[in-house]
């Protein structure tokens, strides 16, 4: 519906004399590539979100609906599907950059301004793209075997000098299956976030310290039964912190630790984590894509709609994908900048820790585990 239409619908009594729903708003936070008579791309289509609650839907989240409606128009879409041979090259390659600049930097004092610089600019972009890597063989998109993706995992996982791969897998698999669900998907913000994180102080502290809420929020609010991969990527990430340490000294894997730590603070690429799922402009769509260069260093994870439609294409068919189906990706809003999304989520007020859409969770009973298991191959 057009933007006139929309406020023809709206009950202005609620809203203190205003005339539009454009009055005394912040602007536009988000683009459409193909503005339709639903979206100019300019307006906002709804009422900003109360900050207190997040927000409730009943509706089902939104990307099964729409991946069917694709594979009907557009049965072809099967043939962008299957693992990418080259995604273990990059890896090796950006693994072997980090350490070399580890090597470089072992006489280096870690609060020297050299060392700070390359473990924000090298580390920080060099172990975001890892984060983005262990993301993609995730979903098994770098060999045919699932055992295969498990270790290249814990090869990427060395660099960022703290174990998570194993534990990321299940828990990532869980926020695609029950996208939204509160308690089980653990990328959703808590309750106790929303009380202290609310405001802009705590939007700074929370946007400082993504990296450590990623970290620590899935074991508060949802366990895991542990596996024998889990005890695998413990071990080889402790042997390889031993080794580093007892051969270079303690340096470079204060270098790991550091770029670990500005990967997921206020660096351009992290815009990502706030970019992909809050919702912005008045409007109730909860998974953004953006289509912008920084895409090349971190697998394609901006095209986040198409991800989310179809986790079994791999990153680089993501643009195909698009190109495929514009009339599905190109008609709905989009972000323009990574970079932008971390500043407007700090200073709007119509964006915060409350604008994440939630969904009352089914009864899974003790299937959700099991469930994320089947859909990323056998877990022992």
């Amino acid at each position: 519906m057009a933007a006139g239409t929309t406020e023809k619908s709206i009950d202005f009594s609620y809203f203190g004399g205003a005339e539009s729903l454009q009055e005394g708003r912040s602007p536009r936070r988000t683009e459409v590539p193909w503005p339709t008579a639903e979206d100019d791309g300019k307006s906002h289509r709804g009422p900003p979100q109360d900050p207190s609650d997040f927000l409730w839907l009943m509706t089902e989240e939104p990307h099964r609906t729409r991946r069917m409606a694709i594979m009907k128009a557009h049965p072809e879409v099967t043939k962008l599907m299957g693992h990418e041979p080259i995604t273990k090259w990059v890896v090796l390659g950006v693994v072997m950059l980090q350490i070399a600049t580890a090597y470089l930097l072992r006489r280096t004092y870690p609060l020297s301004p050299l060392f700070i610089f390359c473990a924000y600019a090298i580390g920080g972009t060099a172990n975001h793209n890892l984060f983005l890597a262990i993301h993609e063989i995730t979903h098994n998109l770098a060999f045919k075997s699932v055992s295969a993706n498990k270790a290249l995992a814990i090869f990427a996982n060395l660099p960022i000098g703290v174990p998570y791969s194993a534990m990321f897998k299940r828990y990532h698999i869980e926020h695609h299956k029950f996208m939204g669900e509160d308690g089980v998907d653990t990328d959703l913000p808590t309750n106790v976030e929303l009380i202290l994180l609310n405001n802009v102080f705590g939007k700074v502290f929370f946007t400082t310290f993504q990296i450590l809420f990623y970290a620590f929020r899935p074991g508060f609010v949802r366990s895991q039964t542990l596996t024998r991969w889990h005890l695998y990527n413990l071990v080889v990430q402790l042997a390889f912190d031993y080794v580093l340490v007892k051969t270079l000294g303690p340096r470079p894997l204060i270098y790991f630790i550091m770029s670990s730590f500005f990967a997921g603070s206020l660096h351009p690429m992290s815009g990502h984590f706030i970019a992909e799922h809050y919702v912005w402009d008045g409007l109730q769509q909860e998974t953004y894509s953006y289509y912008g260069p920084l895409n090349i260093l971190g697998y394609n994870v901006g095209y986040h709609n198409e991800h989310h439609d179809f986790p079994s294409v791999a990153w680089t068919r993501l643009p195909a994908l698009r190109a495929l189906a514009p009339e599905f990706y190109d008609t709905i809003p989009s972000h323009p900048s990574w970079p932008m999304v971390i500043v407007n989520f700090i200073r709007d007020p119509e964006v915060g820790i409350f604008a994440r859409v939630k969904r009352k969770p089914k009864s899974h009973g003790g299937n959700a585990g099991q469930a994320s298991a089947s859909s990323s191959g056998h877990e022992d």
